[in-house]
């Protein structure tokens, strides 16, 4: 078992890459693609459509080619996109290449969340999330390094050439999954799952649902328009701008590694709630107004606030549901996820049509709700 943590480890460096990439792009590619600043939305309503798809379908997937196959085919497709995406030279052609994307990112993150949940101590559910946070990091770095060069097409093969050394690399794994699958059924039979109507049934699991919704509407929010604010509103430049946006996703993946050893003093509730007052802190940070120097700290902040919410929810979620529910209510909170990140798309619309500089207020609101969810379903479960 404990073999198998680098491999899953390096994989959600590969689902966190491709994430921010786009949006550390956007201020360059929108004039070159003849598009609107909203316009991102639409990639990422296509994007989420196809994981919100691919995470429902995660147990069947698993159930019928095993985790193995699961993902090694999921990050392969995300590597075909980002190639693909190299070589666009008009908006659809984007639109495109973002649907083998979306169906390649929810599986990978319904399955082995789930496996991590069950099988993993909370501190290694923060570090998996951590090296998303890697990923998430490098991508705007690797984006800006080559808009400094002139292309953001470069960037995207350069992501997408890192996919395709990333699923070599998962490749020799086979025969470890293999053995981990066999001693799962040698422990016995568990319960069966229930169906999806008797899980939305379960106390509490519509408040997780929308809890996650909101986190993830204002983690892909605060991300994808962070190097558009930092351009439009704070009249930075779109090169710098790209590296200020990597600074949110450096306080996520800095953030994790963190919190995986303070899961060892603090429990998952309490982790929800740290980060919750950290985000508060960050939106703060963002809002003074004393010019630009508080607002890389804040998006710095913004990150570290963010990284233990999202993986302490799924470790909760076996001991408030059942382990047999997990994969099952992991697939759902992944589409709930990916239906929060159509959100971001949405401010894109406030963006270009009221104003840009409501970014920081928009990720208030959506924070308030989250904390309103969340501590309804600490009361019930």
């Amino acid at each position: 078992m404990s073999l198998l943590l680098p491999v899953i480890y390096i994989t959600f460096v590969s689902l966190g890459l491709p994430d921010s990439a786009v949006g550390a792009a956007w201020p360059t590619m929108y004039v070159e693609l003849g598009a609107g600043v909203s316009w991102q939305g639409i990639i990422t309503l296509i994007i989420g459509t196809g994981t919100i798809i691919s995470s429902l379908l995660a147990v069947r997937l698993v159930e019928r080619l095993g985790v193995f196959r699961t993902i090694i085919g999921s990050v392969a497709l995300t590597a075909l996109a980002l190639v693909g995406f190299s070589t666009v030279g008009a908006f659809w052609q984007i639109c495109l290449w973002a649907i083998p994307y979306g169906l390649g990112a929810g599986a990978i993150d319904a399955a082995l969340n789930t496996y991590v949940s069950i099988h993993y101590a909370a501190r290694h559910m923060s570090w998996l999330h951590c090296m998303w946070g890697v990923g998430a990091s490098a991508g705007p770095l690797v984006m800006a390094a080559c808009l400094a060069r002139g292309t953001w097409h470069l960037g995207f093969l350069a992501i997408g050439i890192i996919q395709f050394v990333i699923v070599g690399l998962i490749a020799p794994s086979r025969k470890l999954w293999a053995k981990a699958a066999a001693h799962a059924s040698e422990d016995g039979e568990s319960l069966p799952p229930s169906s999806r109507r008797q899980l939305l049934r379960l106390p509490g699991v519509r408040e997780v649902f929308v809890c996650f919704f909101c986190y993830c509407a204002l983690e892909s929010s605060c991300g994808m328009w962070a190097a558009s604010y930092c351009t439009l509103a704070r009249g930075i430049s779109a090169s710098e701008a790209a590296g200020w946006a990597s600074l949110f996703y450096l306080g996520i993946t800095a953030g994790r590694a963190a919190s995986g050893f303070l899961t060892l003093r603090f429990d998952d509730k309490a982790m929800i709630r740290l980060g919750q007052a950290l985000v508060t802190a960050g939106i703060v940070l963002v809002l003074l107004p004393v010019g630009n120097a508080t607002l890389p700290v804040g998006l710095v902040m913004i990150g570290c606030g963010c990284a233990p919410i999202y993986p302490s929810i799924i470790h909760a979620t076996p001991a408030r549901f059942g382990e047999q529910n997990a994969l099952s209510i992991t697939g759902m909170q992944m589409a709930f996820a990916y239906v929060g990140s159509v959100m971001a798309p949405i401010f894109g619309l406030v963006a270009e049509f009221v104003s840009i500089g409501l970014y920081p207020f928009y990720l208030a609101v959506i924070l308030v709700l989250m904390v309103v969810m969340a501590e309804r379903a600490n009361r019930i479960v």
